[in-house]
């Protein structure tokens, strides 16, 4: 067992009967729902799910999982996702995949949200090893990236092959670089003070608990130690 599974076997376990749960998407998420569909199977939990994408609604499907659509929600009792990178004020970037607006839609809907990781993705501040994904409309694009780089940005369109990467709400990506001097709330509050943007990456006071699967135990947020310092480059 690798860490992944190992820390979204632990998630697995913690989930109560009637509960209703958010799931993710994303290679972690996977084995929580593979977990969580064991538990269903073994101990008869009764429970429903919510799905951030359609692919994770699919598997969740095929494994025998109880399906609510989001539309017929208002709350939720956990959410569960993994998450790009993890600040140590538990500020998190997320949005390598095409689901930012389900996601942060359920984050912010759920009681709690358990972010689910491996040590690769703590660091030090949000953007240090990818770009910030920015959610644009498709005719504003332009207009956006003027805005991006007006507060420090330099945006790209993301690509799909030979055409433009597109989100599941119909958006395009702008893979956004900062300076490392900007912290990620910082950022967090310049975007969400930028019109025409449907969602980014930077989920910012949502995280309630980080579990991290670390040499065969996992460990929470509180128990984890300090992020090594990044050498200069």
């Amino acid at each position: 067992m690798n860490d992944k599974q190992r820390v979204a076997e632990h998630a697995a376990q913690l989930i109560q009967a009637d509960m209703l749960v958010g799931l993710g998407t994303g290679s972690t998420a996977n084995f929580f729902i593979e977990a969580l569909a064991r538990r269903q199977q073994q101990e008869g939990l009764a429970l429903e799910v919510v799905s951030s994408s359609v692919v994770s609604a699919i598997k969740a499907q095929q494994l025998g999982l109880k399906i609510r659509g989001m539309e017929h929600i208002s709350r939720l009792d956990v959410y569960v996702d993994g998450a790009d990178e993890v600040a140590p004020d538990l500020t998190l970037l997320k949005g390598r995949g095409s689901d930012l607006v389900r996601e942060k839609l359920l984050a912010k809907a759920a009681k709690a949200f358990w972010v689910l990781i491996d040590p690769s993705k703590r660091v030090e501040r949000i953007g240090q090893n990818f770009p910030i994904p920015i959610e644009v409309l498709p005719f504003a694009w332009q207009l956006l990236s003027r805005s991006l780089e007006q507060i420090g940005g330099q945006p790209k369109l993301r690509a799909n092959g030979d055409g433009l990467f597109v989100t599941s709400s119909g958006s395009l990506v702008l893979d956004t670089v900062f300076d490392p001097a900007l912290d990620g709330k910082t950022l967090n509050d310049r975007l969400n003070a930028l019109p025409g943007i449907p969602e980014h990456g930077i989920f910012a006071d949502l995280a309630t608990a980080v579990f991290c699967g670390q040499d065969g135990a996992v460990l929470e947020h509180h128990d984890l130690p300090r992020v090594p310092p990044r050498r200069p480059e």
